[in-house]
């Protein structure tokens, strides 16, 4: 018999859809190079994590919390919220500019963190081709608050739609800064340490994954780094042609990558609710 809980978000959702699509790959590549833009919020995880070394295992985590939060059942989301929320309470980092010890936990970081990353998702799946209407991204950006409550953060200090997105980034610019472990963190995902034997694949695949995620950054964050902003139409061509290429791999395929979220949401919930673009809520109309 199947448990047809639907999880947090469910087969109506944006959210169901959109985390489908393989262009993610690229927005998750473009968030943690926004996201490292934040002094406190990067050195989190530059004084806590072993990503250097577990590069790949840091990556794969992170994509497992967001599959499992998106279509595991609702007790398997609040138990992944509930251990993230408990790592954070245990771990803090030291500002070398003030010596202050402060949380990671802290809901200015939290929220950093999630906007980030939700603002990377809508914009590089947008851009990529993905079929989003303005009602769809607002949907999205609210629906998403979920998401923020899980990490610890009260979904009424989250912003709930695109306009208050956009709002969110101009209050936080003032505090934004390309920091030496910026830097590091842009060194690392541009060229992340893998096997000899898979060296050919970072040169042909991930590399360009992380230029095209680099070049679709902001125009300010591309400032902060000190580079020229790419033209929006290059970048609207790369992202793209990445969509069109990533799109190519049979969904079949890539449902099968561990750990298989996706394809455990079908089976309980059944034929017909596997993610996909066409089925993207009617209450606005799709754009080409």
């Amino acid at each position: 018999m199947r448990d047809a809980d639907p999880g947090l978000f469910g087969p109506d959702s944006v959210t169901w859809q959109m985390h489908g699509d393989p262009v993610m790959w690229i927005a998750g590549v473009r968030a943690l190079y926004l996201q490292a833009l934040h002094p406190r919020a990067v050195r989190g995880v530059t004084q806590n994590s072993d990503f250097r070394k577990d590069a790949w295992g840091r990556l794969l985590r992170t994509a497992s919390f967001v599959g499992e939060i998106t279509y595991g059942t609702t007790l398997a989301a609040e138990r992944a919220g509930a251990r993230i929320r408990g790592i954070h309470r245990r771990l803090s980092a030291v500002d070398p500019d003030t010596g202050e010890r402060y949380g990671v936990d802290d809901p200015d970081l939290l929220l950093w963190v999630h906007c980030a990353e939700i603002d990377s998702y809508l914009h590089v799946a947008r851009r990529s081709g993905f079929p989003l209407t303005d009602a769809h991204a607002d949907a999205y950006v609210d629906e998403q608050r979920e998401a923020a409550r899980l990490v610890g953060l009260d979904p009424a200090d989250v912003p709930a739609d695109s306009t208050e997105l956009a709002r969110y980034f101009e209050k936080v610019r003032p505090d934004l800064a390309a920091t030496p472990e910026a830097f590091e963190v842009v060194r690392f995902l541009k060229s992340p340490p893998v096997p000899r034997l898979l060296l050919p694949a970072r040169l042909a695949l991930w590399q360009s994954v992380a230029g095209t995620a680099f070049a679709a950054l902001p125009p300010f964050a591309h400032e902060l780094y000190g580079r020229t902003p790419p033209s929006e139409a290059s970048v609207d061509r790369r992202l793209r042609a990445g969509g069109r290429l990533l799109r190519t791999i049979p969904a079949t395929l890539r449902w099968q990558l561990p750990p298989g979220h996706i394809l455990k949401a079908v089976g309980r919930l059944g034929p017909g609710t596997h993610p996909s673009a066409r089925r993207l809520p009617a209450s606005a109309t799709v754009v080409p």
